[in-house]
């Protein structure tokens, strides 16, 4: 809960009002925002940051018999089936329904995919075990239409890294690369791969691949000329709409014409920093400034305790030290110190008590929590010059 908290508690005491309701459209010509349950807002300005939605590319089966991972209550759903199956093997005796029970199949090879597909292939083992099943019966398969792992994508040069941690997890992952999804049914995959059709049986498909632009940003009245291909609009180096200066749009909602930048979260964070400095400027009446984004690297969660971390393309980081450098990393971005504190401690006591403590002698768990704890400072200490070192290069791009 410390990673994803409640509004009320980020905002208590800054003067922002928070209203909890869904945006039925968007009315630039007459700034006006309708909610479902009737009330319009009227506003002086507009920031769009809606992300982007789930995209099923038409796949037979797949938005009803799919789980998503884009929210809390998809990652709730998620670990209720999961749960809900290895509790099913554990008591049939149908050896064939038991291995479909126990196989997870993760649509996509991407890094959503990889992240998932790593960590339940350390997870769910464990789980099994503590049930009184056989781990080595768990199934992790990723499957995906693409030929590579991370296939085009900004991570694709750690894909060596990723490949070799997954097949290093406590059940190996399983890759059937080169098979597009064709149907997604209640107890199995239908894929098609070298012209030949094919089922894989699984009682979880996971789905994180795809990522259309939101309904609301489609309805836009914004000529496709003004779109780039994905139908996001375009925006001036201020992150302003050209048609409408008075909306600001940025991550996945906007498009910056002639730069083209990656569909990440540190994307969008720095241009969420840059969007509120323009609102200041603004209100002040001083010169809006352009968004200066800087891409910091990359980080990959490749298991319950490693990552890659590659840093400014400049030296990469894996295992361990790529996972501490990960969590530093989240934990500074963390939106206000006492959620940075709590999620730490909460961190530090899931790593320490629930990996440790109930199965080491007290000596050892001691020692273990002392290097946990160094670790996290490391990991804090490098993400802190990471960002130091972000905040120095537009320091010098501005001057």
């Amino acid at each position: 809960m410390q990673v994803v908290p409640r509004y009320e508690d980020l905002l208590r005491g800054s003067g922002v009002i928070f209203v909890q309701d869904s945006v039925q459209c968007i009315d630039p010509k007459a700034r006006e925002v309708k909610l479902t349950s009737r009330t319009a807002y009227n506003y002086s300005n507009l920031v769009l940051a809606l992300g982007s939605v789930t995209g099923y590319f038409g796949v037979e089966g797949a938005k009803e018999y799919a789980l998503p991972f884009w929210t809390q209550a998809d990652a709730i759903a998620i670990d209720r089936r999961l749960r809900d199956c290895l509790q099913q093997a554990r008591e049939t005796s149908d050896e064939r329904q038991r291995r479909q029970l126990l196989t997870v199949a993760v649509i996509g090879a991407g890094p959503s995919e990889v992240e998932m597909a790593a960590t339940l292939a350390d997870l769910l083992p464990h789980w099994y075990e503590a049930l009184g099943g056989n781990p080595r019966e768990i199934r992790v398969v990723l499957l995906s239409h693409g030929k590579e792992v991370l296939e085009g994508d900004i991570n694709s040069h750690l894909r060596s890294t990723a490949q070799i941690e997954l097949i290093k997890r406590v059940i190996p992952v399983e890759f059937l690369l080169g098979a597009a999804a064709t149907a997604i049914r209640p107890s199995e995959v239908e894929y098609k791969k070298d012209d030949r059709t094919a089922t894989l049986p699984a009682s979880t498909v996971i789905w994180t691949t795809g990522t259309p632009t939101h309904p609301l940003i489609n309805q836009l009245p914004i000529h496709p000329q003004k779109r780039d291909r994905h139908g996001r609009p375009f925006v001036t180096p201020t992150m302003q709409l050209l048609d409408f200066s008075d909306v600001f749009a940025g991550g996945d909602c906007a498009a910056v014409k002639d730069n083209s930048l990656p569909p990440t979260a540190q994307v969008a964070y720095q241009q969420g920093a840059a969007i509120a400095h323009n609102l200041m400027a603004q209100a002040l009446g001083r010169e809006l400034q352009p968004a200066q984004v800087n891409l910091r690297g990359t980080l990959l969660k490749l298991g319950l305790e490693a990552a890659a971390a590659n840093i400014y393309d400049k030296f990469e980081l894996d295992g361990e030290l790529g996972h501490l450098i990960r969590q530093g990393t989240y934990l500074e971005l963390l939106p206000i110190p006492v959620h940075n504190f709590k999620a730490t401690t909460e961190w530090l006591r899931e790593e320490i008590f629930h990996q440790h403590a109930d199965t080491e002698p007290t000596g050892k768990t001691a020692v273990r929590a002392m290097q946990i704890a160094g670790g996290v400072t490391i990991g804090v200490l490098a993400a802190r010059k990471i960002l130091q070192m972000l905040g120095d290069n537009e320091r010098q791009r501005s001057h």
